[in-house]
């Protein structure tokens, strides 16, 4: 009971009723959507346009990437939208993931060789452009077989996995459309011991 000193009467004061289990949903349902959904959407936006994780599977690429080897992927560079106000598009000895229309849209990790324009050809173990053999530092084994010459044509680019004779490339494929380029692999980050940027 209360008595207010200016008035005689008395009256009870109420405790506030206490809120009902679905205004309390409500509020936490609220508070999840506005956590949740801006870093869906920023995650997303990130995917499509400027990263992303993949997984290495196979060994087309080895000895510098192996089966399992978590990298991540950055996509500005290729942008088939940004290419031409960036001035970049893919160089000769960058590893690339690509998304090869007559693979059924598989992606896979390949090193660029030739660049539009490029005659490819393959003898006495080594890769030859424009009628001369180039340096590839990175490779473990010849380049077995006989292949072209062929020229890359333009807005293509031809790709080879660095262990050459266990690698579906555009030997078997042919060059790949520049459009069909979805990054550039440029950080392992997965297992510790292969943490680095990709050379």
């Amino acid at each position: 009971m209360y008595s207010d000193p200016l008035n005689t009467e008395e009256y009870t004061i109420e405790p506030e009723p206490e809120d009902s289990l679905l205004v309390k949903i409500m509020q936490l349902l609220r508070n999840v959507l506005e956590t949740i959904v801006p870093a869906a959407l920023i995650a997303i936006c990130i995917n499509l346009f400027l990263a992303q994780a993949t997984r290495v599977y196979g060994q087309s690429m080895e000895p510098n990437l192996h089966t399992n080897q978590r990298l991540v992927v950055e996509k500005v560079s290729y942008n088939s939208y940004l290419r031409e106000f960036l001035h970049s598009s893919p160089e000769r000895g960058n590893v690339v993931v690509v998304s090869v229309p007559n693979q059924n849209g598989e992606l896979l990790i390949k090193r660029v060789i030739g660049l539009p324009g490029d005659t490819i050809m393959v003898h006495d173990g080594q890769v030859f452009v424009n009628n001369a053999a180039i340096n590839e530092p990175y490779l473990k084994d010849a380049t077995l077989g006989l292949f072209g010459p062929i020229i890359v044509p333009p807005d293509q680019i031809f790709v080879l996995g660095d262990n050459r004779n266990f690698s579906n490339d555009s030997r078997s494929f042919g060059a790949v459309p520049l459009n069909a380029v979805v990054g550039r692999a440029w950080f392992s980050y997965w297992p510790v011991d292969q943490i680095g940027f990709i050379k």
